[in-house]
Protein backbone atom coordinates (compact mmCIF):
# COMPACT_ATOMS: atom_id res chain seq x y z
CA UNK A 1 0.00 0.00 0.00
CA UNK A 2 3.09 2.37 1.18
CA UNK A 3 4.93 1.88 -2.13
CA UNK A 4 1.56 1.97 -4.34
CA UNK A 5 0.40 4.75 -2.58
CA UNK A 6 4.42 6.84 -3.39
CA UNK A 7 4.20 5.58 -6.75
CA UNK A 8 1.04 6.86 -7.54
CA UNK A 9 0.37 9.32 -10.70
CA UNK A 10 -2.45 11.42 -11.68
CA UNK A 11 -3.70 8.99 -14.13
CA UNK A 12 -3.81 5.92 -11.53
CA UNK A 13 -6.65 4.06 -10.80
CA UNK A 14 -7.95 3.99 -7.20
CA UNK A 15 -8.34 0.20 -6.10
CA UNK A 16 -9.90 -1.61 -3.42
CA UNK A 17 -7.85 -4.72 -2.24
CA UNK A 18 -9.97 -7.55 -0.26
CA UNK A 19 -7.89 -9.56 1.95
CA UNK A 20 -7.84 -12.05 5.13
CA UNK A 21 -4.78 -11.50 7.59
CA UNK A 22 -3.27 -14.20 9.32
CA UNK A 23 -3.79 -13.36 13.44
CA UNK A 24 -2.41 -10.00 14.11
CA UNK A 25 -2.54 -6.97 16.35
CA UNK A 26 -2.23 -3.48 14.54
CA UNK A 27 -1.66 -0.51 16.68
CA UNK A 28 -2.38 3.34 14.88
CA UNK A 29 -0.05 5.78 14.90
CA UNK A 30 -2.34 7.04 17.97
CA UNK A 31 -2.06 3.56 19.54
CA UNK A 32 -0.86 3.03 23.40
CA UNK A 33 0.78 -0.65 23.76
CA UNK A 34 -0.78 -0.07 27.59
CA UNK A 35 -4.03 -0.96 25.41
CA UNK A 36 -2.67 -4.61 24.57
CA UNK A 37 -3.52 -6.44 28.17
CA UNK A 38 -2.29 -9.83 27.33
CA UNK A 39 0.16 -11.96 25.55
CA UNK A 40 -1.23 -14.19 23.05
CA UNK A 41 1.74 -15.16 21.28
CA UNK A 42 0.29 -12.91 18.19
CA UNK A 43 2.64 -10.92 16.62
CA UNK A 44 2.16 -7.13 17.49
CA UNK A 45 2.66 -4.87 13.98
CA UNK A 46 3.25 -0.93 14.50
CA UNK A 47 1.71 0.97 11.56
CA UNK A 48 1.08 4.64 10.08
CA UNK A 49 -2.75 3.95 9.71
CA UNK A 50 -4.85 6.06 12.27
CA UNK A 51 -6.73 4.72 15.16
CA UNK A 52 -5.52 2.44 18.32
CA UNK A 53 -5.05 -1.14 18.54
CA UNK A 54 -7.23 -3.52 16.83
CA UNK A 55 -7.21 -7.40 16.09
CA UNK A 56 -6.88 -8.97 12.37
CA UNK A 57 -7.07 -12.45 11.68
CA UNK A 58 -8.83 -15.44 9.62
CA UNK A 59 -12.51 -15.13 9.27
CA UNK A 60 -12.64 -10.98 9.19
CA UNK A 61 -12.60 -9.54 5.67
CA UNK A 62 -10.37 -6.11 5.13
CA UNK A 63 -10.60 -4.09 2.25
CA UNK A 64 -7.75 -1.94 1.66
CA UNK A 65 -9.16 1.48 -0.08
CA UNK A 66 -6.24 3.32 -2.24
CA UNK A 67 -7.93 6.52 -3.52
CA UNK A 68 -6.97 9.64 -4.63
CA UNK A 69 -8.89 11.93 -2.92
CA UNK A 70 -8.30 15.11 -4.15
CA UNK A 71 -9.06 13.73 -8.05
CA UNK A 72 -12.46 12.59 -5.96
CA UNK A 73 -12.89 15.95 -4.52
CA UNK A 74 -13.31 13.96 -0.82
CA UNK A 75 -12.39 15.42 2.50
CA UNK A 76 -11.20 12.87 5.17
CA UNK A 77 -14.76 12.82 7.23
CA UNK A 78 -16.62 12.48 3.80
CA UNK A 79 -14.25 9.03 3.36
CA UNK A 80 -15.03 7.65 6.71
CA UNK A 81 -18.57 8.25 6.49
CA UNK A 82 -18.86 6.72 3.00
CA UNK A 83 -16.88 3.72 4.90
CA UNK A 84 -19.04 3.52 7.41
CA UNK A 85 -22.50 3.78 5.08
CA UNK A 86 -21.20 0.30 2.97
CA UNK A 87 -20.84 -1.33 5.67
CA UNK A 88 -24.60 0.10 7.34
CA UNK A 89 -26.15 -0.70 3.88
CA UNK A 90 -24.57 -4.21 3.52
CA UNK A 91 -25.48 -5.39 6.97
CA UNK A 92 -29.16 -3.66 6.25
CA UNK A 93 -29.37 -6.08 3.12
CA UNK A 94 -29.28 -9.16 5.31
CA UNK A 95 -31.87 -7.39 8.36
CA UNK A 96 -29.33 -6.20 10.58
CA UNK A 97 -29.56 -2.59 11.91
CA UNK A 98 -26.22 -1.14 12.37
CA UNK A 99 -25.13 2.23 13.15
CA UNK A 100 -22.44 4.66 13.47
CA UNK A 101 -21.41 6.05 17.52
CA UNK A 102 -19.98 9.55 17.34
CA UNK A 103 -16.39 10.02 18.08
CA UNK A 104 -15.77 6.77 17.63
CA UNK A 105 -15.36 5.41 13.68
CA UNK A 106 -16.73 2.22 12.92
CA UNK A 107 -19.91 0.67 12.56
CA UNK A 108 -21.91 -0.94 15.65
CA UNK A 109 -24.63 -2.65 16.35
CA UNK A 110 -26.32 -1.99 19.56
CA UNK A 111 -23.22 -1.49 21.83
CA UNK A 112 -20.52 -4.36 20.65
CA UNK A 113 -18.52 -3.07 17.15
CA UNK A 114 -18.53 -5.17 14.33
CA UNK A 115 -16.40 -3.00 11.62
CA UNK A 116 -13.27 -0.45 12.27
CA UNK A 117 -11.78 1.16 10.28
CA UNK A 118 -8.36 3.21 10.05
CA UNK A 119 -6.70 5.47 7.20
CA UNK A 120 -3.86 7.41 6.33
CA UNK A 121 -3.98 10.15 3.49
CA UNK A 122 -0.41 11.40 2.05
CA UNK A 123 -0.20 13.62 -0.49
CA UNK A 124 -4.47 13.55 -1.01
CA UNK A 125 -4.19 9.64 -1.46
CA UNK A 126 -5.30 7.50 1.10
CA UNK A 127 -4.85 3.97 1.97
CA UNK A 128 -5.21 1.19 4.62
CA UNK A 129 -9.20 1.19 5.10
CA UNK A 130 -11.68 -1.28 7.06
CA UNK A 131 -12.14 -4.54 8.73
CA UNK A 132 -15.31 -6.32 9.05
CA UNK A 133 -15.79 -9.36 11.27
CA UNK A 134 -17.37 -12.71 9.38
CA UNK A 135 -16.51 -15.55 11.34
CA UNK A 136 -13.86 -15.86 13.19
CA UNK A 137 -12.49 -16.26 16.33
CA UNK A 138 -13.21 -13.24 18.17
CA UNK A 139 -11.17 -14.04 21.30
CA UNK A 140 -8.13 -12.35 20.70
CA UNK A 141 -9.83 -8.97 21.27
CA UNK A 142 -10.31 -9.83 24.73
CA UNK A 143 -6.58 -9.44 24.89
CA UNK A 144 -6.90 -5.41 24.27
CA UNK A 145 -9.01 -2.31 24.15
CA UNK A 146 -10.42 -2.71 20.80
CA UNK A 147 -10.27 0.76 19.24
CA UNK A 148 -8.66 2.02 22.46
CA UNK A 149 -11.60 1.56 24.74
CA UNK A 150 -11.34 -0.63 27.99
CA UNK A 151 -14.27 -3.64 27.63
CA UNK A 152 -15.20 -2.79 24.45
CA UNK A 153 -17.39 -5.94 22.78
CA UNK A 154 -17.21 -7.10 19.23
CA UNK A 155 -19.53 -9.14 17.18
CA UNK A 156 -19.56 -10.67 13.84
CA UNK A 157 -21.72 -11.27 11.00
CA UNK A 158 -22.53 -14.79 11.47
CA UNK A 159 -23.24 -13.99 15.14
CA UNK A 160 -26.18 -11.46 13.79
CA UNK A 161 -27.36 -14.29 11.07
CA UNK A 162 -26.13 -13.89 8.40
CA UNK A 163 -24.54 -16.78 6.74
CA UNK A 164 -22.11 -15.64 4.07
CA UNK A 165 -18.68 -16.48 4.00
CA UNK A 166 -15.96 -14.07 4.13
CA UNK A 167 -15.43 -14.42 0.25
CA UNK A 168 -19.30 -13.43 0.09
CA UNK A 169 -18.76 -10.47 2.20
CA UNK A 170 -15.20 -8.63 0.73
CA UNK A 171 -17.30 -8.91 -3.00
CA UNK A 172 -20.36 -7.73 -1.59
CA UNK A 173 -18.78 -4.86 0.59
CA UNK A 174 -16.67 -3.92 -2.26
CA UNK A 175 -19.76 -3.80 -4.10
CA UNK A 176 -21.14 -1.36 -1.31
CA UNK A 177 -18.03 0.64 -1.27
CA UNK A 178 -17.82 1.35 -4.84
CA UNK A 179 -21.48 2.25 -4.81
CA UNK A 180 -20.41 4.92 -1.89
CA UNK A 181 -17.51 6.42 -3.50
CA UNK A 182 -19.51 6.88 -6.95
CA UNK A 183 -21.98 8.69 -5.36
CA UNK A 184 -19.97 10.60 -3.16
CA UNK A 185 -18.37 11.67 -6.65
CA UNK A 186 -20.85 12.60 -8.56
Amino acid sequence: MVRFTAARSEQTVDELWCCEHLPVFTLGQAGKPEHLLADLGIPLLKTDRGGQITYHGPGQVVVYLLLDLNRRKLKVRELVAAIEQAVIDLLAEHGVAAERHGGAPGVYVGVAKVAALGLRVRKGCCYHGVSLNVAMDLSPFAAINPCGYPGLPVTQTSDLGIKLIPAQVATALAGHLAGQLESSNE
